[in-house]
């Protein structure tokens, strides 16, 4: 818990930082004021997220100037070109762009700007996150957590607001003279004033965002049609299955037994393959004609960036490393090393010039019905196998330090799956000191 509330305190002082800075901008460059933020709070998502993966990822590195300034470069040129074309999609508008300067992606993401992401997430690192720790140190405990908590339930307030208004919610509420109940018109009233001062904040800040923009309502006649949802979760899904199936007979000939490599207690799916085969196909498929010199580039920094990453979201969550590569030459900080991030390259050149165009064509014969129907179930499947998984996971970490069960759904955890299981389940997995 304590984690999260570190993340979270994080998450809130990058994102103020990142709005100041942002319609600080906005305000010099047009001689105006202009709120940058989609949300109606003083926050910018994009600059929150990359700074908390930037500063709890990466903060081992803060010795290393290169790698730091490589890695945050990475991370946050990836969550602004997530965040760029998100908004768009979502209002219509682009909210940047990129255009007019050299070596830009899409409009949304450039060369320059990404230098200043390196060298912003080196000082966040280096300076801004001790700086903004040391400052809730101050705080009582008690009171620390509950404002997080208060400014975590506003946060989630302004999202669904936001949502709505953009969704055209506002203009489809009844009008209250034809509501009965006064309750329930004060609550349409009130609904309606939020929304419409929404809407008129973006509409000030971005004047061509569409509000009242129909949705196609055509019956679909191709299952995952495009690179949407149900083509990502069955990318997910199959690339976490042969993902597992791969690494376990690699396993079998290069060290000569044969071992689990699931990352999940029920089934043999390996996520860390599954994200990342979807993370792939979301990310470049889109650059599917570029030369395969650039995908293999791309693919390496960005196969090295993501296996670092979850090499420290484990380690961090469930108090487990599931893999060390201190033996090998040329590592970073023994989470990657630069053999399988060339290997990365490779994998992602093959993957989107070869294995995904049959895939994703295998996928789209699917019975449109029965797909859905089968990806939902799937779905809630891989969640409770995950949450499960997570649980038994903290549970065998909290046994490593004599940490008694302290409830019912411990007990039962603690019995179906102790420690030879879990040590069955993740023979490689090391227990952090």
């Amino acid at each position: 818990m304590e984690l999260f509330y570190t993340a979270l305190w994080l998450f809130f002082c990058g994102s103020l930082l990142g709005w100041l800075g942002e319609t600080a901008a906005a305000a010099l460059k047009e001689r105006k004021y202009v709120d940058r933020s989609l949300l109606y709070g003083p926050v910018c998502v994009v600059y929150g997220l990359s700074g908390v993966v930037i500063s709890l990822a990466l903060r081992e590195l803060s010795q290393g100037w290169f790698s730091l300034f490589l890695g945050s470069a990475i991370y946050a040129t990836v969550a602004e070109w997530l965040a760029g074309h998100g908004l768009e999609k979502l209002t219509g508008v682009r909210w940047w762009d990129y255009s007019g300067r050299k070596w830009n992606l899409d409009g949304y993401v450039c060369l320059s700007a990404s230098v200043l992401w390196g060298l912003l997430g080196m000082a966040a690192v280096k300076w801004f996150v001790p700086f903004a720790l040391g400052l809730r140190a101050l705080v009582p405990p008690v009171l620390d957590r509950t404002v997080l908590l208060i400014g975590l339930g506003i946060f989630l307030v302004d999202c669904l607001a936001t949502a709505l208004t953009l969704a055209g919610v506002v203009h489809k509420l009844p009008r209250v003279e034809g509501v009965g109940n006064r309750l329930a018109a004060l609550s349409v009233r009130m609904g309606t004033w939020i929304l419409r001062r929404t809407e008129r904040r973006i509409q000030r800040a971005h004047p061509k965002v569409d509000f009242r923009r129909e949705k196609s309502r055509e019956t679909p006649t191709v299952f995952a049609a495009g690179c949407g949802f149900y083509k990502l979760f069955w990318i997910l899904f199959l690339g976490a299955l042969v993902g597992d199936l791969v690494e376990t007979v690699f396993c079998r000939f290069s060290i000569g037994f044969w071992m689990s490599r699931s990352s999940v207690v029920w089934g043999p799916f390996s996520l860390v393959w599954g994200l990342a085969t979807a993370l792939a196909s979301l990310l470049l498929y889109r650059y599917r004609d570029r030369s395969m010199g650039n995908l293999f580039i791309a693919g390496a920094l960005l196969g090295g960036a993501y296996e670092y990453f979850c090499s420290v979201f484990t380690e961090l969550v469930f108090g487990v490393v599931f893999w060390e590569y201190d033996h090998i030459p040329y590592n970073l900080a023994g989470r990657v090393n630069l053999k399988f991030c060339l290997y990365w390259g490779v994998a992602a050149v093959v993957w989107i010039k070869v294995i995904y165009p049959r895939l994703s064509e295998l996928i789209e014969k699917i019975p449109v019905k029965a797909g859905r129907v089968l990806t939902w179930a799937l779905a809630a499947f891989l969640i409770v196998d995950v949450a499960v998984s997570a649980l038994a996971l903290g549970r065998y970490d909290a046994r490593a330090h004599d940490i008694p069960a302290r409830n019912a759904v411990e007990e039962l955890l603690d019995q179906r799956f102790d420690d030879e299981r879990m040590e069955r389940i993740y023979p490689m997995a090391r227990r952090k000191d």
